[in-house]
Formats: structure tokens, C-alpha cells, sequence
């Protein structure tokens, strides 16, 4: 099964929560996501990330008018990250910085007061992601042990690679639109409007955002995010359910068909095969890719018309 990607290859992706209030950030899409609670799905809500708390190393909350979003060696205070009200700049402290695989508690991050080290119990180390609030620890992890919740897959959708999770793997095919064929003894030229279909299919995926609420700028809707959602999942590498390939140039609108008249050649006695190179999500179909290919060969082209992600 493909895995989610952890937080250490999701450069701005994290969790943080305070008491019963959940937060998923994604500052690779430019926004986050609010529940209730992420194992039953409860009150998903997706808002604008503001472009100064983008990028962050981690993400914490203290309530919810108070999150701290740490970057290098400094960390900048806001009450809301979606519009970064009384946003404040600190320095943070040697002792609060790096990653040293221990669990390092302090009331006051730029001056590590009250500080206190634990080493991890083994259950708890190579998380995916962690989290907590004042009363309790959190992390993301694939082994099952006691106290331990599932994510909804309504949640799940909106962590990198968790399309993998709840659609199956993505993978790219060329299809065969047209055969023609020219079965005389003289060379005959073949025209006609052939019809095919391009773009990205978004009604194959509308279960993804059915429990979600969107309250972003207008600028930024609902469709617009699914398409980003989707076209980081084919980026990733066959490990997080990913095919590694970059699908910026491809047009994301609603996918339609058009139609262009064809004109060929044919020698006596020969075919002609039209091919059009699809991404599939699973058992979906969701982007038909502007690449078309005529090839006497019957079999399917060897090439990827696409470029390979920036890794």
C-alpha cells in the first residue's frame, strides 16, 4: 500500500491541535484544514494559509488564538494564520532547535525556561508526524498499538500522499483512440474529424471533498485546490502512490472534448494508430494529457510524454 509522506520529505506540512480543535497545515497547497476530530471526520474546514506563516519547520498551538510557526532558528507568533494578526518575530533558543530524537519540554521557547529532556519510548520513535496539546502527545504512525486511532479518509485526502491511501495508486497508459487502415493496392489520403477527450476529469474524484468546507479566498476555490491536490500526488515516487512526474504544463480546467480534423497519408496495405497518453488515480481516469501520438507500430508507445518531477 502507497505510504503517506512524512514530515521530513513535507517541507511546511504538519499537525497541531489545542484540547478538541485539529489542524492539518499544507503550505504547499496555501492553506490548512480544521476538525473536530480527525479519526470520526468531524467539522472539516479548509482555510488560506497566509504567505508569512508558509514553510514553516513545525507548526504548534498554544490555544486558538496563539500558534507558533518555528523557521530555522527563529519562530513568529500569530492568532491567526490565515491573515497573521499580531504577528511577533522571537529568537529561538540553542537548546529548542534541530532535531535531536528526544522529547524536549520547556515553557518558553525562546528562552527554555522550565526546561525538562526525555528520551522517546521505542513506540513512539520514526513517527511520520507528532503533535499534542498540554495534556496530551500525539503521532502519526503505520504500527498498531493500545490508544491508538485511525484517520478518516476524508482526512487522510488532505495529507501528501494519502490520495494513495483511499484511491489506490496512480499510474500513466497510452490509449488507443483511432485505428485507420488502409487495405488497397493504392496509397489513399484519410481525413476526418476525430474527437477525444483532454483535461482533468474532476467529477471522478468528487467524493474527495463532499465532508470538506471551504473558507479561502476567492481566489483560491474548491476546484482549483483539488486539481493541486491531485497533481502533488502524481509527483510523488511510487512509494507514496505517486508516479514522479510533473503535470504543471497539462491543463487542469474540467475536462471536455474536442475535435480536430486529421489528415493522413496511408500506403497500400498499411495502419495508422492514434494514441493519447491518460493518468489514472486509482481505477479512475482523471487527466487526459494533450499528447497525441500517430504510429504505425499497434503497440502502445514506450515513451512518458511528461517531465520528470523536481525532486
Amino acid at each position: 500500500m502507497a505510504r503517506i509522506l512524512p514530515k521530513r520529505k513535507a517541507k511546511g506540512v504538519d499537525f497541531c491541535d489545542v484540547d478538541d480543535n485539529y489542524y492539518i497545515i499544507r503550505s504547499d497547497l496555501g492553506c490548512f484544514m480544521y476538525s473536530a476530530n480527525f479519526h470520526r471526520g468531524y467539522d472539516l474546514n479548509i482555510y488560506s494559509l497566509h504567505p508569512s506563516c508558509q514553510g514553516g519547520d513545525h507548526y504548534l498551538a498554544f490555544d486558538n488564538n496563539t500558534f507558533y510557526i518555528i523557521k530555522g532558528n527563529t519562530y513568529r507568533r500569530v492568532s491567526d494564520m490565515s491573515k497573521e494578526f499580531d504577528s511577533v518575530v522571537y529568537n529561538l533558543h540553542p537548546n529548542c532547535q534541530g532535531s535531536r530524537g528526544v522529547y524536549h519540554k520547556t515553557s518558553n521557547i525562546n528562552k527554555d525556561s522550565n526546561a525538562v529532556e526525555y528520551q522517546l519510548h521505542p513506540n513512539c520513535k520514526d513517527a511520520l508526524y507528532y503533535w499534542g496539546t498540554k495534556s496530551y502527545s500525539y503521532f502519526l504512525k503505520y504500527l498498531q498499538y493500545a490508544d491508538t486511532f485511525s484517520i478518516h479518509p476524508d482526512v487522510l485526502d488532505f495529507l501528501p500522499g494519502g490520495l494513495g491511501q483511499t484511491h489506490g495508486p496512480t499510474f500513466g497508459k497510452w490509449d488507443l483512440i483511432k485505428m485507420i487502415s488502409n487495405d488497397s493496392e493504392i496509397p489513399v489520403t484519410w481525413e476526418k474529424k476525430i474527437t477525444w477527450k483532454v483535461s482533468f476529469t474532476k467529477s471522478k474524484l468528487s467524493s474527495i471533498e463532499h465532508n470538506w468546507k471551504v473558507n479561502m479566498s476567492a481566489t483560491f476555490d474548491l476546484d482549483a485546490l483539488i486539481a493541486e491536490i491531485v497533481k502533488l500526488q502524481f509527483s510523488l515516487s511510487a512509494e507514496h502512490g505517486g508516479i514522479s512526474i510533473n503535470t504543471e504544463n497539462e491543463n487542469w480546467e474540467e475536462a471536455t472534448e474536442v475535435a480536430e480534423t486529421v489528415i493522413l497519408t496511408l500506403q497500400p496495405h498499411t495502419k495508422m494508430y492514434m494514441w493519447q497518453y491518460k493518468l489514472s488515480l486509482g481505477k479512475e481516469d482523471v487527466l487526459f494529457c494533450r499528447e497525441i501520438v500517430f504510429d504505425e507500430n499497434p503497440n502502445p508507445p514506450s515513451i512518458i510524454p511528461l517531465l520528470p518531477a523536481n525532486k
